[in-house]
C-alpha cells in the first residue's frame, strides 16, 4: 500500500515546517494521534524515536531515518512482516505559501493484509493529519 496526499497552505514554509516538527504537539492539532511521547531527549532528526497512539491503531514507536531541517522528514514504523514508512515534506508553493505532501508506504510479507485490513483507515488518517495541519498552520 502506498498513499500520498499534498495539501496548500496559506502560510509561509517555515511556519509549516515549525509546526511540522514539533511532532510532541501533534495531538493538540490533529485528532489522529491521541498521544505522542518522544522516547528520545534532544533536538528532533535523524534517530529520534516517538511512541505514538492512535485510535483504532496499535501504539507503534516510530524512529526517523530521513531528516532535512526546513524541508522533510521520513520516518519508520516496524511490526512482524510489516514496515510503514511515513513521509513529510513542506515545500514552497508557486503563488505563495507552502505546499505540504504527507505520504504512507506499506511493505513486508504481511503489507497486503494489512493494506486490505487497514488501507481505508491509514489513508483517512492521512487525509485528516494534512487538513488539521492547513488549519492549524492557517490559523497561527
Amino acid at each position: 500500500m502506498e498513499y500520498h496526499v499534498s495539501v496548500d497552505v496559506a502560510a509561509a514554509p517555515e511556519q509549516v515546517w515549525a509546526v511540522l516538527a514539533d511532532v510532541e504537539r501533534w495531538p493538540e492539532w490533529t485528532p489522529m494521534i491521541t498521544r505522542l511521547q518522544r522516547v528520545d531527549s534532544g533536538a528532533f532528526g535523524v534517530g529520534s524515536t516517538a511512541r505514538i497512539k492512535q485510535p483504532r491503531l496499535p501504539t507503534a514507536v516510530w524512529r526517523v531515518t530521513e531528516f532535512d531541517p526546513g524541508r522533510s522528514f521520513s520516518w519508520v514504523s516496524r511490526r512482524p512482516g510489516v514496515r510503514t514508512e511515513g513521509g513529510h515534506r513542506v515545500t514552497p508553493a508557486a503563488g505563495g505559501g507552502a505546499t505540504v505532501t504527507l505520504s504512507v508506504r506499506q511493505v513486508g510479507l504481511l503489507a497486503g493484509p494489512v493494506g486490505l485490513l487497514a488501507g481505508g483507515l491509514i489513508r483517512r488518517y492521512v487525509q485528516t493529519e494534512a487538513q488539521n495541519l492547513k488549519r492549524r498552520c492557517e490559523a497561527a
